[in-house]
């Protein structure tokens, strides 16, 4: 119970710290950019560190091609995408929020 008590105490203590280091997180997570690319690089997504899509690259002749793979292939591609920005959010707000982003279990990860 009392170790509740502590934690607590120690959220509040660094609350003000806390919110400016997700203040500046949310900077760099819109200013961040995660690209994958399917179909040997015939497709290409970018999305930010909030996983917004931000661009997206379909080789020409792709699209002349195969409208169904196109589909796939662009799909996969902003599916990695995402993947890899919400590691990168995730590994930053553990860190953000220091001791705190512990109790929550967001760890920061090696």
């Amino acid at each position: 119970m009392f170790d509740n008590l502590l934690q607590v105490a120690q959220l509040l203590k660094n609350a003000g710290q806390i919110r400016q280091n997700l203040s500046a997180l949310n900077e760099r997570l819109a200013a961040a950019r995660f690209t994958a690319e399917a179909g040997g690089g015939q497709v290409r997504a970018t999305v930010d560190g909030r996983g917004e899509l931000v661009a997206l690259k379909v080789d020409p002749q792709l699209a002349a091609a195969d409208v169904e793979m196109m589909e796939d292939l662009i799909c996969a591609a902003v599916r990695e995408s995402v993947r890899l920005s919400r590691e990168a959010a995730q590994k930053e707000l553990g860190s953000a929020l220091g001791g705190i982003g512990d109790m929550l279990g967001l760890k920061p990860q090696a």
